[in-house]
């Protein structure tokens, strides 16, 4: 059983930064599925999944994504009954969160061409459709090749976002693991084996290794809800 609200909301807290801070939010099987055979990360969890992931929307600046995940999850913009709106008025924070979505092809769900969402691409990509999204939502064009996170944070800091959250996939996960951006991990483990060929919560061409320190377990009939905290502190003895 989780705790109350109170002490949930304690327990999810933000630091106070002066720069971004990026939580990402992933729910896995005890094997390390990123997803149920379903193809959806959202079937894993249940409903107290369900709880903390509209807490950790109602605690953040931003909510970025994936477009694949975006898709596949069928995300829209997210609703005031979605979040705790009482609580992101008593942090100071803006009615709802956008939803900035990270793609090089800019195939944008139809749904989150909204104004007040976001995309995030590369300055290579094609310059008709930033174009035509910058018609209706924001674009942040950083990088040639590969999207330049550092300076994606840095233009997030410059609009007062530092509570930052990265809800997937694996592939954008993965380039914020191999840059050492992600600053904590929140992690729910579904008391469920399955096998398959579904990927990790975070994949990448290269291999690295960060060391992580336990925040927290809360054991919720079966499944485990768990917070993840990197430690700057520590280097493996081999690199």
């Amino acid at each position: 059983m989780l705790p109350d609200d109170h002490e949930l909301e304690r327990l999810y807290a933000y630091p106070q930064m002066d720069r971004p801070w990026v939580r990402t939010n992933f729910v896995t099987t005890i094997d390390g599925a990123a997803y149920a055979v379903d193809g959806r990360s959202g079937s894993l969890g249940g409903a107290d999944d369900t709880r903390v992931f509209a807490l950790l929307r109602s605690l953040t600046d931003v909510i970025v994504v994936g477009a694949g995940t975006a898709r596949a999850e069928r995300y829209g913009p997210v609703k005031a009954g979605d979040i705790d709106s009482g609580l992101r008025a008593r942090l100071g924070l803006a009615t709802s969160p956008p939803i900035a979505i990270v793609s090089r092809r800019l195939d944008i769900p139809e749904a989150l061409v909204s104004p007040g969402q976001l995309v995030i691409t590369t300055s290579t990509a094609s310059q008709s459709a930033i174009d035509r999204l910058r018609e209706t939502i924001d674009v942040i064009a950083i990088g040639e090749e590969r999207i330049d996170w550092p300076a994606v944070l840095a233009e997030f800091a410059d609009r007062g976002w530092t509570r930052v959250l990265c809800e997937g996939g694996p592939s954008l996960h993965g380039d914020l693991v191999a840059l050492d951006l992600v600053d904590e991990i929140c992690l729910t483990i579904a008391p469920v084996l399955s096998a398959g060929d579904a990927p990790r919560i975070a994949h990448g061409d290269t291999p690295v290794e960060h060391a992580m320190v336990l925040g927290h377990a809360l054991d919720a009939d079966g499944v485990l809800l768990t917070r993840w905290v990197r430690d700057r502190t520590y280097t493996p003895a081999h690199v």
